[in-house]
Protein backbone atom coordinates (compact mmCIF):
# COMPACT_ATOMS: atom_id res chain seq x y z
CA UNK A 1 0.00 0.00 0.00
CA UNK A 2 1.22 3.46 -1.13
CA UNK A 3 1.82 5.91 1.93
CA UNK A 4 3.03 9.52 1.48
CA UNK A 5 1.79 12.36 3.66
CA UNK A 6 2.37 16.38 2.56
CA UNK A 7 2.30 18.16 6.06
CA UNK A 8 1.20 22.17 5.50
CA UNK A 9 2.86 25.05 6.93
CA UNK A 10 0.62 26.29 10.12
CA UNK A 11 1.13 29.70 8.62
CA UNK A 12 -1.09 29.12 5.84
CA UNK A 13 -3.06 25.98 7.29
CA UNK A 14 -3.30 25.23 10.71
CA UNK A 15 -3.73 21.75 10.18
CA UNK A 16 -2.15 18.89 8.40
CA UNK A 17 -2.95 17.95 4.81
CA UNK A 18 -3.04 14.72 2.67
CA UNK A 19 -2.28 14.97 -0.74
CA UNK A 20 -6.10 14.02 -1.98
CA UNK A 21 -8.14 14.10 -5.49
CA UNK A 22 -7.59 17.79 -5.83
CA UNK A 23 -7.19 18.60 -2.17
CA UNK A 24 -10.35 18.99 -1.55
CA UNK A 25 -10.21 19.28 2.59
CA UNK A 26 -7.50 18.45 5.01
CA UNK A 27 -8.27 14.92 5.47
CA UNK A 28 -6.12 12.10 5.40
CA UNK A 29 -6.16 9.68 2.09
CA UNK A 30 -4.32 6.56 1.67
CA UNK A 31 -3.30 5.14 -1.85
CA UNK A 32 -3.06 1.87 -3.28
CA UNK A 33 -0.82 2.46 -6.73
CA UNK A 34 2.41 4.45 -7.25
CA UNK A 35 3.12 7.51 -7.35
CA UNK A 36 5.10 10.37 -9.50
CA UNK A 37 5.91 13.32 -7.76
CA UNK A 38 7.32 16.42 -10.36
CA UNK A 39 7.76 19.80 -10.93
CA UNK A 40 4.51 21.84 -12.79
CA UNK A 41 4.87 25.55 -13.26
CA UNK A 42 6.97 25.65 -9.92
CA UNK A 43 4.30 23.25 -8.18
CA UNK A 44 4.54 20.11 -6.71
CA UNK A 45 2.87 17.85 -9.08
CA UNK A 46 1.19 14.37 -8.23
CA UNK A 47 -0.02 11.72 -10.86
CA UNK A 48 -1.36 8.07 -9.85
CA UNK A 49 -2.45 5.44 -12.36
CA UNK A 50 -6.30 5.79 -12.93
CA UNK A 51 -6.36 9.15 -11.19
CA UNK A 52 -6.26 12.97 -12.59
CA UNK A 53 -3.29 14.73 -11.67
CA UNK A 54 -2.97 16.57 -8.42
CA UNK A 55 -1.36 19.76 -7.93
CA UNK A 56 -0.17 21.40 -4.71
CA UNK A 57 1.21 24.68 -3.94
CA UNK A 58 5.24 24.22 -2.87
CA UNK A 59 5.05 27.04 -0.75
CA UNK A 60 2.57 25.68 1.93
CA UNK A 61 4.34 22.91 2.37
CA UNK A 62 6.75 22.58 5.39
CA UNK A 63 7.62 18.56 5.82
CA UNK A 64 6.68 15.72 3.26
CA UNK A 65 6.84 11.89 4.68
CA UNK A 66 7.95 9.53 1.94
CA UNK A 67 6.77 5.90 3.03
CA UNK A 68 6.57 3.30 0.17
CA UNK A 69 9.86 2.67 -2.12
CA UNK A 70 7.79 2.71 -5.23
CA UNK A 71 7.13 7.00 -5.34
CA UNK A 72 9.22 8.29 -7.63
CA UNK A 73 10.66 11.76 -7.29
CA UNK A 74 12.14 13.78 -9.96
CA UNK A 75 15.78 15.78 -9.55
CA UNK A 76 13.51 19.31 -10.14
CA UNK A 77 11.40 18.65 -7.27
CA UNK A 78 13.97 17.56 -5.05
CA UNK A 79 15.99 20.68 -5.63
CA UNK A 80 12.61 22.73 -5.38
CA UNK A 81 11.28 21.51 -2.18
CA UNK A 82 14.32 21.87 -0.03
CA UNK A 83 14.82 25.25 -2.04
CA UNK A 84 11.17 26.56 -0.38
CA UNK A 85 12.61 25.39 3.27
CA UNK A 86 10.65 21.97 2.57
CA UNK A 87 12.19 19.03 4.80
CA UNK A 88 11.59 15.49 3.48
CA UNK A 89 11.52 12.14 5.46
CA UNK A 90 11.82 9.13 4.27
CA UNK A 91 10.68 5.76 5.35
CA UNK A 92 12.38 2.36 6.19
CA UNK A 93 10.28 -0.71 5.21
CA UNK A 94 8.33 -0.82 8.37
CA UNK A 95 7.71 2.59 7.66
CA UNK A 96 9.63 4.37 10.47
CA UNK A 97 11.44 7.56 9.81
CA UNK A 98 14.57 6.79 8.84
CA UNK A 99 15.97 9.85 6.70
CA UNK A 100 15.42 13.77 6.64
CA UNK A 101 16.77 15.85 3.84
CA UNK A 102 17.02 20.02 5.09
CA UNK A 103 17.91 22.77 3.25
CA UNK A 104 21.76 23.33 2.50
CA UNK A 105 21.52 26.88 2.74
CA UNK A 106 18.83 27.82 5.42
CA UNK A 107 19.37 31.68 5.90
CA UNK A 108 21.79 34.20 4.21
CA UNK A 109 23.26 35.23 7.43
CA UNK A 110 24.19 31.41 7.40
CA UNK A 111 28.22 31.77 7.87
CA UNK A 112 27.26 34.39 10.58
CA UNK A 113 25.49 31.68 12.81
CA UNK A 114 27.48 29.27 12.40
CA UNK A 115 30.61 31.06 13.49
CA UNK A 116 28.40 32.46 16.33
CA UNK A 117 27.31 28.76 17.52
CA UNK A 118 30.94 27.18 17.03
CA UNK A 119 32.47 30.22 19.56
CA UNK A 120 29.85 30.23 22.14
CA UNK A 121 31.04 29.67 25.07
CA UNK A 122 30.93 26.54 27.57
CA UNK A 123 29.39 28.44 30.72
CA UNK A 124 26.64 30.10 27.70
CA UNK A 125 26.48 26.46 26.69
CA UNK A 126 25.74 25.17 30.13
CA UNK A 127 23.16 28.11 31.08
CA UNK A 128 20.93 26.86 27.79
CA UNK A 129 21.40 23.26 28.33
CA UNK A 130 19.61 24.02 32.01
CA UNK A 131 17.08 26.82 30.94
CA UNK A 132 16.16 23.28 28.61
CA UNK A 133 16.49 20.60 30.60
CA UNK A 134 14.17 23.07 33.45
CA UNK A 135 11.07 22.87 30.77
CA UNK A 136 11.24 19.65 30.25
CA UNK A 137 10.69 18.90 33.51
CA UNK A 138 8.42 21.48 34.25
CA UNK A 139 6.31 20.11 31.05
CA UNK A 140 6.69 16.72 32.19
CA UNK A 141 5.50 17.65 36.06
CA UNK A 142 2.82 19.34 33.98
CA UNK A 143 1.39 17.03 32.19
CA UNK A 144 0.80 14.34 34.87
CA UNK A 145 -0.69 17.26 37.32
CA UNK A 146 -2.92 17.75 34.12
CA UNK A 147 -3.42 13.50 34.40
CA UNK A 148 -4.31 13.91 38.30
CA UNK A 149 -1.08 12.60 39.10
CA UNK A 150 1.59 13.44 41.71
CA UNK A 151 4.17 15.62 40.30
CA UNK A 152 5.51 17.50 43.21
CA UNK A 153 8.73 15.68 42.82
CA UNK A 154 9.60 17.29 39.26
CA UNK A 155 8.37 20.50 40.18
CA UNK A 156 11.15 20.29 43.08
CA UNK A 157 13.78 19.16 40.42
CA UNK A 158 12.93 21.93 38.15
CA UNK A 159 14.18 24.39 40.07
CA UNK A 160 16.98 22.41 41.45
CA UNK A 161 18.62 21.76 38.26
CA UNK A 162 21.99 23.50 38.07
CA UNK A 163 24.25 24.87 35.09
CA UNK A 164 25.15 21.94 32.57
CA UNK A 165 22.72 19.58 34.69
CA UNK A 166 25.74 18.78 36.72
CA UNK A 167 23.45 16.25 38.60
CA UNK A 168 21.62 14.93 36.63
CA UNK A 169 17.90 15.95 37.47
CA UNK A 170 17.11 15.05 34.15
CA UNK A 171 17.21 11.38 34.12
CA UNK A 172 16.38 11.31 37.93
CA UNK A 173 13.38 12.98 36.24
CA UNK A 174 12.81 10.79 33.22
CA UNK A 175 12.69 7.63 35.58
CA UNK A 176 9.59 9.12 37.94
CA UNK A 177 7.85 10.72 34.67
CA UNK A 178 7.87 7.28 32.81
CA UNK A 179 6.83 4.94 35.88
CA UNK A 180 4.05 7.11 36.63
CA UNK A 181 2.76 8.39 32.79
CA UNK A 182 2.83 5.36 31.15
CA UNK A 183 1.50 3.30 34.24
CA UNK A 184 -0.79 0.32 33.13
CA UNK A 185 0.19 0.78 29.50
CA UNK A 186 2.00 -1.77 28.68
CA UNK A 187 0.57 -4.67 27.14
CA UNK A 188 1.53 -6.63 30.70
CA UNK A 189 -0.15 -4.57 33.08
CA UNK A 190 1.70 -5.41 35.78
CA UNK A 191 5.00 -4.52 33.50
CA UNK A 192 7.23 -1.30 34.49
CA UNK A 193 7.35 0.60 31.76
CA UNK A 194 10.31 1.01 30.14
CA UNK A 195 11.49 3.75 27.54
CA UNK A 196 13.69 2.58 24.79
CA UNK A 197 13.95 3.35 20.79
CA UNK A 198 13.81 -0.37 20.70
CA UNK A 199 11.35 -1.20 23.50
CA UNK A 200 7.75 -2.82 23.41
CA UNK A 201 4.82 -1.02 22.57
CA UNK A 202 3.93 1.94 23.00
CA UNK A 203 7.45 2.72 22.66
CA UNK A 204 6.65 2.65 18.86
CA UNK A 205 3.97 5.44 18.72
CA UNK A 206 6.61 7.94 20.48
CA UNK A 207 9.41 6.77 18.33
CA UNK A 208 7.04 7.75 15.37
CA UNK A 209 5.93 11.01 16.92
CA UNK A 210 9.30 11.79 18.04
CA UNK A 211 10.93 11.46 14.37
CA UNK A 212 8.41 13.91 13.02
CA UNK A 213 9.28 16.42 16.21
CA UNK A 214 12.84 16.27 15.06
CA UNK A 215 12.27 17.19 11.40
CA UNK A 216 10.14 19.81 12.97
CA UNK A 217 13.12 20.80 15.02
CA UNK A 218 15.61 19.98 12.43
CA UNK A 219 13.74 22.56 9.92
CA UNK A 220 13.31 25.43 12.45
CA UNK A 221 16.92 25.69 13.04
CA UNK A 222 18.21 25.55 9.28
CA UNK A 223 15.65 28.33 8.65
CA UNK A 224 17.23 30.20 10.91
CA UNK A 225 20.83 29.98 9.88
CA UNK A 226 22.05 27.47 12.83
CA UNK A 227 23.54 23.66 12.13
CA UNK A 228 21.70 21.00 13.64
CA UNK A 229 24.71 18.70 14.10
CA UNK A 230 26.94 21.29 16.98
CA UNK A 231 24.03 20.35 20.45
CA UNK A 232 24.61 22.41 23.26
CA UNK A 233 23.74 19.14 25.80
CA UNK A 234 24.17 16.12 23.45
CA UNK A 235 27.50 15.55 22.02
CA UNK A 236 27.18 11.69 20.39
CA UNK A 237 30.19 11.66 17.93
CA UNK A 238 27.40 9.76 15.34
CA UNK A 239 24.97 11.82 15.96
CA UNK A 240 23.94 14.46 12.71
CA UNK A 241 21.56 16.34 14.73
CA UNK A 242 22.59 16.70 17.83
CA UNK A 243 21.52 20.33 18.32
CA UNK A 244 18.19 19.39 17.54
CA UNK A 245 18.22 16.72 19.94
CA UNK A 246 18.52 19.30 22.37
CA UNK A 247 16.42 21.85 21.38
CA UNK A 248 12.94 19.52 20.98
CA UNK A 249 13.33 18.05 24.61
CA UNK A 250 10.71 20.14 26.11
CA UNK A 251 8.61 19.53 22.56
CA UNK A 252 8.57 16.09 23.87
CA UNK A 253 5.72 15.68 26.48
CA UNK A 254 3.31 17.26 23.70
CA UNK A 255 4.42 14.46 21.53
CA UNK A 256 3.26 12.46 24.84
CA UNK A 257 -0.06 13.65 25.76
CA UNK A 258 -0.68 12.91 22.02
CA UNK A 259 0.36 9.34 22.43
CA UNK A 260 -1.68 8.73 26.14
CA UNK A 261 -4.75 10.57 23.86
CA UNK A 262 -4.04 7.63 21.39
CA UNK A 263 -3.92 4.98 24.31
CA UNK A 264 -7.04 6.29 26.11
CA UNK A 265 -9.20 5.91 22.84
CA UNK A 266 -8.64 2.18 22.88
CA UNK A 267 -6.82 2.59 19.83
CA UNK A 268 -4.36 -0.96 19.56
CA UNK A 269 -0.65 -0.76 19.55
CA UNK A 270 0.34 -3.06 16.95
CA UNK A 271 4.02 -3.51 16.20
CA UNK A 272 4.01 -2.12 12.78
CA UNK A 273 1.77 1.49 13.36
CA UNK A 274 -1.29 1.41 11.51
CA UNK A 275 -1.75 4.56 8.77
CA UNK A 276 -4.54 5.84 12.01
CA UNK A 277 -2.03 5.32 14.18
CA UNK A 278 -0.09 7.49 11.69
CA UNK A 279 -3.29 9.76 10.72
CA UNK A 280 -2.71 10.93 14.51
CA UNK A 281 1.10 11.20 14.75
CA UNK A 282 1.50 13.36 12.39
CA UNK A 283 -0.95 16.26 13.95
CA UNK A 284 2.44 16.76 16.23
CA UNK A 285 3.53 19.82 13.94
CA UNK A 286 0.06 21.47 13.81
CA UNK A 287 -0.31 20.59 17.89
CA UNK A 288 -1.55 23.63 19.96
CA UNK A 289 0.93 25.09 22.24
CA UNK A 290 1.44 27.75 24.38
CA UNK A 291 4.13 30.57 24.88
CA UNK A 292 3.80 33.46 26.40
CA UNK A 293 0.32 33.52 27.16
CA UNK A 294 0.03 32.66 23.30
CA UNK A 295 -1.20 30.04 21.31
CA UNK A 296 -0.08 28.46 18.18
CA UNK A 297 0.75 25.74 16.70
CA UNK A 298 4.09 23.73 17.21
CA UNK A 299 5.59 24.45 14.30
CA UNK A 300 5.55 28.17 14.66
CA UNK A 301 6.41 27.59 18.42
CA UNK A 302 9.51 25.77 17.35
CA UNK A 303 10.36 28.51 14.83
CA UNK A 304 10.25 30.79 17.56
CA UNK A 305 12.41 28.69 19.99
CA UNK A 306 15.18 28.72 17.06
CA UNK A 307 15.01 32.63 16.79
CA UNK A 308 15.56 33.29 20.16
CA UNK A 309 19.01 30.47 20.49
CA UNK A 310 20.23 32.60 18.01
CA UNK A 311 19.84 35.77 19.99
CA UNK A 312 21.59 33.61 22.66
CA UNK A 313 24.90 32.95 20.55
CA UNK A 314 25.15 36.56 19.31
CA UNK A 315 24.63 37.76 22.78
CA UNK A 316 21.00 39.66 22.59
CA UNK A 317 19.76 37.08 25.20
CA UNK A 318 20.17 34.40 27.59
CA UNK A 319 17.35 32.65 28.13
CA UNK A 320 15.50 30.59 25.47
CA UNK A 321 11.94 30.68 24.62
CA UNK A 322 9.83 27.35 25.25
CA UNK A 323 6.14 26.49 25.20
CA UNK A 324 4.29 25.81 28.07
CA UNK A 325 2.33 21.99 28.72
CA UNK A 326 -0.78 23.35 30.62
CA UNK A 327 -1.55 21.22 33.92
CA UNK A 328 -5.64 21.89 34.18
CA UNK A 329 -8.14 21.29 31.58
CA UNK A 330 -9.77 24.71 30.71
CA UNK A 331 -11.72 26.00 27.95
CA UNK A 332 -11.15 29.46 29.08
CA UNK A 333 -7.71 31.58 29.50
CA UNK A 334 -7.54 31.28 33.22
CA UNK A 335 -5.99 28.93 35.07
CA UNK A 336 -6.60 27.71 38.56
CA UNK A 337 -4.50 27.78 41.92
CA UNK A 338 -0.75 26.60 40.73
CA UNK A 339 -0.21 23.39 41.45
CA UNK A 340 2.95 24.02 43.45
CA UNK A 341 1.46 26.46 45.68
Amino acid sequence: MLRWIIVTRPRLAPQIRLAQDYFPSPKFSRFISSAYLSIYHKQLRIERAGMPPAIVAIEDIGIVVLEHPQITLTHCLLSALPANQVVIVTCNDKYIPCGLLLPLEGNTLQQERFEARIEASKPLKKQLCQHTIQAKIRNQANLLTKRSTDAKPLYRWAEMVKSGDSTNLEARAAATYWHNVMRDRTRDINARFLRGQHGEPPNNLLNYGYAILRATTARALVATGLPPTLGIHHANRYNAYCLADDIMEPYRPFVDELVLIMLDSDMDTPEILTPDHKKMLLRVPTLDVRMDDNKSPLMVAMQRTAASLVKCFSGESRKLLYPEMPWFHSTTDSAPTDPCG
